[in-house]
């Protein structure tokens, strides 16, 4: 047969080769240098906080993984290459198929070991950078800790599956990729060269393809039966129960075994495969591998779905008992809510709380709070910003401090810079980097009062101003570390005797001759000083004023990654970083704490959750940072972390001395987290029960409180977290609070982080959760459940109450103006004594003008149904219980804000005595209506002004004018006569 030329090869010209080579050197410079100062970068910050054998080891660790990975693709390809070359036929039959091969064969040949090399190559490199990436999974392996507890089907260590079983299953997948690319790599190798002839009459296959090949598929069979092997264990995770997971009555009985059947099975192929060495004929390994399929599909797929449909589906509930007390006990162990303190409440109206009760109680009532952390940002803004750089975050936090031996909740804030505040000259890179680099102070108001004075309806500061003063002890003030600073970076420190240069405070604050500049002091950040450090911040922040700027001298340093969170997850990767930071003043200093938890999501029968999705509520993303969506199945807040506002020290200490998860992290990082001995009396005052952690498990709570497997399947007395009643614009569910009260059974109150829960698909309140904050008994879990036979109130019906309440509906439909809005504060639940919820909610008035901030107008109040709605709550109190029953509020006896007589503000229409029947008067309600709108125009021309004492006094007649057009307005029957 007459064999046709093949076509010539194109090639590039010489000159296109040199510009093409060119153009590759300049992009892998790039890169390499980009990468390079990357990492050199990361290292000056592990230095810096003295966290370098973390840098080290995640570095040596991905180091190791990707060489070995990479030598044994890239190896074990380019051997299989070699092989299908180095035995390619010698004689081939020229067929058409042959002739269009030789075309390739030719333009091949003399490139073959460049062409083996660099496809080993690409191929090693893609293995080594995918490996590298589960560096945490090797080093669980190589330094897992027994859990001391056994699964309930195998008998084994929970530790095989939380960190040998992953590794395992990356090691088998490594091993079928290698495998199968290897089997591509020489079927392609054969083919090419005249191994395999698929269109050319005679033999198809040469001896030395038919080995080759032979010998691979038998090892991928091969590991097919350690697949069929590691499967069985694979059962703990399994979902077919649907109501529940792990092994199911099917998979116990039915899949369990076809596995281990499967997996004799997958041996038997493996060596029919390798037989075929010998036998020189593929009948046998084709019979093998369609008995291996055959048997899947019948006792691995069809038999356990008949087992299903037909066996265990027709009495589910009772076939899963057991495997759904598996499921309840392993997932109430791996969410740690096994030891939950449930307690039979009744909220029965005949035994309600009377006034001399509510009068005597020193507990809850009297810490009550009015003031929400989630409302007053803008508050704190324009009473405590002082100047414009600094900010306040869109969510304050809330922590307690001991105060003369009185423990009270507060409101606390840092003054922190606001770098997207800056304006004009204040952006150029100077001021922007080497000026304004500090916030500077510590805001504090008590949560359960507000001013009772001309400017009533704010927060009482008991900490405040600058310097910072107060009754919380402040002694270094300066903020360089905050939830502000996002991803910018300050140039710090000068040489001693310079000019400070660095804005500190305005000039004269509270008296003080002390200069409006400073110099950093401290020990954060990383030097900068040299040429070499200076080129390399340039590089890594593309910015020539490293180099070309006169600001930077021997003793300047680079602050970087500033945000607290940032901080700890950078210094322990390993550890999922619950999303609200909240700062404390610690031996004089501002520090910030935060909660770490150790995660899985390989615990054998537990439940597993989207740990992004659970813990989303109305707040994520209003001063929270939402987790990330990671599947997990344990979890854990086994550390609790510090970091210095002023220096950025980065602190770890061991929180949960029995996690095993966290003592194989500590084996692997001998040196990164300090005992739970170092934690000092102060800081531990200071912890509170992680929000995360609480919504992950509150949400658990609501299935997982059924012991009964049975109720569980056919979810009986399920609960369900409630929407947030407050906020109509969104769907998702009511945040967690904190609040400082007595919990049924205790002596005292406790700061404590709670929520409500209702029936499942109903509004009705079916339990109240908490977990204490108090030192002694940190972290103790209560649930209070109430009858089932009675519909109890949850929050959407009490909210619902409030606005459709006779005397709220109309002041709500006045606050909602062009000049202000109505805002609802938390509607916090609060225990009282042993048979009673107490809801109450503040209300606020925003105006609507750019500067315009929210002010506590009335507090609204709800028991057994009945609604109490006054300026105060000990008013509110009194409304609902009877006369006196306040008297324990922290504003049971406040005065009434004085007004200033000097003030321009309209004169309030009296409201009427309560006591005295009212005839109705049209033009009375018009009167009442006409000094409503002139207080608002007053109010909301005081807040543009920054009039605060305007401000109190629009309110107060804002109050009064509203008391006369109620009393006016019910006198005329309502809707119905006040048309």
């Amino acid at each position: 047969m007459t064999m046709r030329s093949p076509l010539p090869v194109p090639t590039l010209s010489r000159r296109a080769k040199v510009v093409l080579g060119a153009a590759g050197v300049l992009i892998a410079l790039f890169v390499v240098v980009g990468t390079l100062t990357g990492v050199y970068v990361d290292f000056l910050w592990f230095e810096e906080t003295g966290f370098t054998d973390v840098f080290w080891t995640e570095i040596q660790t991905r180091a190791l993984l990707f060489a070995l990975a990479a030598i044994a693709m890239g190896a074990i390809v380019a051997l299989n290459l070699y092989l299908a070359y180095r035995f390619k036929p010698a004689f081939r039959p020229m067929s058409l198929e042959q002739q269009n091969l030789e075309r390739y064969r030719r333009s091949v040949e003399p490139r073959r070991k460049l062409a083996i090399i660099t496809g080993s190559l690409v191929l090693a490199l893609f293995a080594g950078f995918t490996a590298q990436g589960s560096w945490q999974t090797w080093l669980l392996w190589r330094n897992g800790q027994q859990f001391g507890t056994t699964d309930a089907q195998f008998g084994r260590d929970i530790s095989f599956f939380a960190f040998d079983y992953p590794f395992y299953r990356f090691l088998l997948g490594f091993a079928f990729a290698i495998v199968l690319l290897s089997l591509i790599a020489a079927a392609g190798t054969h083919y090419l060269f005249g191994g395999i002839r698929l269109q050319t009459p005679g033999q198809k296959l040469s001896v030395a393809a038919r080995v080759h090949l032979s010998v691979l598929l038998g090892i991928f069979v091969l590991l097919k039966a350690i697949a069929y092997y590691l499967d069985r264990y694979g059962l703990v995770y399994s979902d077919r129960g649907e109501v529940f997971t792990g092994a199911s009555y099917t998979d116990v009985n039915a899949l369990l075994p076809a596995k281990t059947i499967l997996m004799f099975v997958a041996v038997i192929c493996a060596v029919a495969m390798l037989a075929n060495i010998l036998v020189k004929n593929f009948v046998l390994p084709a019979v093998a591998l369609v008995l291996l399929m055959l048997t899947s599909l019948v006792i691995g797929v069809a038999f356990p779905a008949i087992m299903q449909q037909f066996f265990v589906q027709p009495s589910a509930n009772q076939r899963e008992a057991d495997f759904i007390e598996r499921a309840i006990e392993a997932t109430r162990e791996a969410y740690g809510i096994t030891d939950v303190d449930y307690v039979d409440y009744t909220q029965d109206p005949g035994t309600a709380a009377t006034p001399e009760e509510l009068r005597n109680d020193t507990e809850t009532i009297p810490n009550a709070r009015l003031l929400d952390p989630n409302v007053l940002s803008a508050t704190f803004t324009a009473r405590q910003q002082i100047r414009n750089v600094y900010g306040f975050p869109e969510k304050l936090d809330i922590d307690r401090y001991t105060i003369d031996g009185v423990t009270q909740d507060y409101v606390v804030a840092v003054r922190e810079l606001d770098i997207n505040a800056l304006t004009g000259s204040q952006t150029n890179w100077i001021n922007q980097h080497t000026v304004f680099t500090h916030g500077n102070g510590f805001v504090a108001a008590p949560a359960n009062t507000v001013v009772a004075g001309a400017e009533g309806g704010e927060p009482d500061f008991t900490t405040l101003d600058l310097p910072v003063r107060g009754n919380i002890e402040v002694e270094q003030s300066r903020v360089y570390y905050g939830e502000l600073f996002d991803e910018t970076y300050s140039v710090v420190g000068a040489p001693e005797g310079s000019e400070p240069r660095e804005f500190d405070r305005p000039e004269g604050g509270g008296g003080s001759e002390d200069p409006t500049n400073s110099t950093y002091d401290g020990e954060g950040g990383v030097s900068v000083g040299s040429l070499f450090r200076q080129l390399v911040f340039a590089i890594e922040y593309r910015e020539r004023n490293f180099l070309l700027s006169g600001e930077l001298n021997d003793e300047s340093r680079v602050m970087y990654i500033r945000d607290p969170r940032d901080r700890v997850e950078k210094a322990a990767p390993f550890l999922e970083m619950d999303g609200d930071p909240y700062p404390a003043v610690i031996d004089g200093r501002i520090v910030w704490i935060l909660d770490g938890y150790t995660t899985l999501n390989s615990y054998p029968y537990s439940f597993e959750q989207e740990l992004g999705e659970v813990t989303q509520d109305s707040l994520t993303g209003q001063g929270t940072t939402a987790l990330a969506n990671d599947q997990v199945n344990y979890i854990r807040n086994s550390v609790k972390a510090t970091v210095d506002a002023f220096d950025g020290t980065v602190t770890l200490y061991q929180f949960d001395t029995e996690d095993p998860v966290l003592a194989t992290w500590m084996s692997a990082f001998p040196d990164l987290i300090s005992p739970e001995t170092e934690i000092s009396d102060e800081l531990r005052e200071h912890f509170r029960y992680p929000e995360d952690l609480f919504k992950v498990q509150r949400d658990l709570l609501t299935k997982y409180h059924v012991d009964d497997p049975v109720a569980f399947f056919n979810s009986d007395d399920f609960w369900q977290v409630p929407d947030d009643p407050t906020d109509d614009t969104s769907t998702d569910v009511q945040p967690p609070y904190y609040i400082l009260a007595q919990r049924p059974g205790d002596d005292a109150a406790s700061f404590q982080l709670t929520s409500a829960l209702n029936a499942l698909e109903r509004e009705n309140l079916s339990a109240f959760v908490s977990a204490s904050s108090d030192p002694e008994n940190y972290g103790e879990l209560q649930v209070l459940r109430l009858p089932g036979d009675t519909p109890y109130r949850g929050p959407q019906q009490v909210q619902q109450a409030f606005i459709t309440n006779n005397e709220v509906r109309p002041d709500l439909t006045l606050f909602d103006s062009d000049e202000s809005n109505a805002v609802f504060g938390n509607l916090l639940t609060l225990p009282i004594g042993d048979g009673g919820l107490l809801y109450i909610e503040p209300l606020y008035v925003q105006g609507t003008g750019e500067n315009g901030f929210p002010l506590l107008q009335k507090v609204l109040v709800n028991f057994a149904g009945d609604v109490g709605y006054a300026d105060t709550l000990a008013e509110a109190l009194d409304e609902v219980f009877g006369p006196g029953a306040g008297e324990g509020a922290a504003d049971g006896g406040a005065d009434p804000a004085p007004t200033d007589p000097g003030a321009p503000t309209p004169s309030p229409t009296p409201s009427p005595d309560p006591g005295t029947p009212v005839e109705c008067d049209q033009a009375s309600v018009a009167a009442a209506a006409a000094d409503i709108s002139a207080a608002l125009d007053a109010l909301a021309a005081a807040q543009q002004s920054g009039d605060f004492a305007g401000i109190g006094t629009a309110q107060s007649a804002l109050a009064a004018a509203t008391d006369a057009y109620t009393a006016a307005y019910e006198a005329c029957g309502g809707a119905d006569g006040g048309g």
